[in-house]
Parts: structure tokens; sequence; C-alpha cells
């Protein structure tokens, strides 16, 4: 049985899409959809609904599904075990992570990965959260980093880190000046936000709410980067993780105002239950948690 038939399967199942699938899996389109109608006819029945938008999978699409998932977990918890004889790590860690990890040092960790364990492939993909958890929990990614994790029947959390929440501001705004200030100078300021159905858009929301402040929303974005942009531009200030601003701090673009009311935004390694991680993997967590500059 070939394991990339079966992974290019598995990968058009979850896509919903012959050619997202195919384009996962570096074949043509053509050659996708001739796959698929050859399983079709060899076991007797039809795995997708070819006349809706997304494809459908139906009930013995679903199975065959299962079965391939099945099969390819089991070939790598086989390279796993065979890895650790060999007393080396190889194979590859597929990471989902937000955007607002920060490129920067998402390289760093890529870097320091590759040189402990050159035998072994990173390969970083990022989404929007929700996008994160249905890769983790349809096992197309090992691991998940995303803020304010949450722990469901499928997905499991692993505590990573606490990052400080400061006010960014452009240097040329009056409250960059300031060494520290209350949250509620902020009453009818101008302010860049996250899109609402963001989480971190839902915790400033109601940091600011609790504290009885209205701000102006004069711009959102769905990522951090568009965010200092517009905050380094004078749209207005932002309440962003500090971490991530630190390119634009020692750029002079923004200056980060820390908050007198403490706000922090908590970072999560999610995984699937139950699922062994691959040698890979448990090495990339471990880099994860070791402690961070």
């Amino acid at each position: 049985m070939n394991l990339d038939h079966l992974r290019l399967y598995r990968d058009i199942a979850q896509t919903r899409s012959v050619s997202k699938g195919a384009q996962l899996n570096a074949v043509s389109q053509s050659a996708a959809s001739q796959h698929i109608q050859e399983v079709e006819k060899n076991l007797h029945v039809t795995l997708l609904d070819r006349s809706t938008r997304p494809l459908t999978v139906t009930p013995a699409g679903r199975l065959y599904y299962d079965f391939c998932r099945e099969v390819l977990r089991r070939r790598e918890d086989l390279d796993s075990a065979l890895s650790g004889l060999r007393h080396s790590v190889d194979g590859t860690v597929r990471v989902a992570s937000i955007y607002s990890v920060g490129l920067s040092e998402m390289s760093r960790l890529e870097t320091a990965f590759q040189e402990r364990w050159p035998d072994a492939v990173l390969r970083v993909e990022y989404l929007r959260p929700e996008k994160v958890y249905e890769q983790v929990a349809a096992e197309t990614a090992d691991l998940g980093l995303v803020s304010y994790p949450e722990v469901t029947k499928e997905i499991a959390v692993i505590p990573w880190r606490n990052e400080e929440m400061v006010l960014a501001c452009a240097p040329t705004h009056p409250l960059a000046s300031l060494p520290r200030l209350s949250v509620r100078v902020l009453e009818g300021i101008d302010f860049v936000g996250f899109d609402e159905d963001l989480p971190i858009r839902r915790e400033v929301d109601r940091y600011l709410r609790d504290h009885g402040v209205a701000v102006h929303i004069t711009l959102h974005f769905d990522n951090l980067q568009m965010i200092k942009e517009a905050v380094a531009l004078g749209h207005g200030v932002s309440i962003t993780p500090k971490r991530i601003l630190k390119s634009e701090i020692d750029a002079g673009r923004i200056v980060a105002v820390p908050l007198n009311d403490p706000l922090s935004r908590p970072l999560g390694i999610i995984h699937r239950r139950k699922r062994k991680p691959s040698a890979a993997a448990e090495n990339f967590l471990q880099l994860l948690q070791e402690p961070q500059p």
C-alpha cells in the first residue's frame, strides 16, 4: 500500500478540496482526481460527493479517511521507535502557529532545532487560531502554538508562557513620554484593535470594560504585524504583548508604555490527546520549554 496515496487522500478529505490536497502533496489536480477514482473503483464505493462545494466526504469516505490516518499514524510511531533505536532524531515536525508568536522568534527556534537535530525537519505554518486547532485535531500538525489556549475533548494544553501586555504608541504620541499609565487615561482615545472574533480582542475588550474605559476603534486587523504598522504610522494606540514589539522598539518606531493595571497574554502548546508524539516532535517540545531570552 502506497503511503503517499494514503496521505494524498487524507489531505483531500481534510481540506475538502482535490486541488488543495494535490498542492499539499506536490501532485497535479488531474493526478489526484485520477487516484481518487481508482480507489473508488477498487473499493466499489463513492468516497467524495463532488456535486457540493466544498466537497462532502461520504460515510464510506469517512471510513477510508480514518483508515488512512491510522496507517499514517502507525507509520510515524514506527519511524519514531526506529529513530530511538538508532540513537538519532529524524523525521518531520509539523507546527501550526498563530501569527503573533513572532517570525523572528520562530526563526531562532528553527535555527536552534536544526543545529541540534540536523536529520530532522521543522515545518511551521502560520494560521488563524481556529485553524491551528483544526490542524492539530486532524493530525495534520503535531503541535500548535496559540494564545488563550482552550482544552477540548480532542485537544490537550501544555502551558508555555505569559507575556506582559503594554500600551503601544508612536514616539510622537502624547502618552509615549509617560513612564507608566493607568488604563483609565485611554477613555475615548483612538485605538487600533484586533478583529472581533479573535481571543485577544475579547480579552482586551474585557480588560477595558472591567476598568470602565471605552475607546474609539479606528482600525482593526487579524494580525499583530498590521496592528504594529498602524500604530507606528500614528493611527492610534493599541494594547499588545511587549515581546512582539522588540524590533519596532529597537528601531524607534514604537514606544511600549507599561500599564499600572497588569494584563498578560497566556500562550500554550496544544497537541492531540492520546497520540504519542514522534521523537522529533518531543525534542522540539523540549526546545520550546527551555528558558527563552
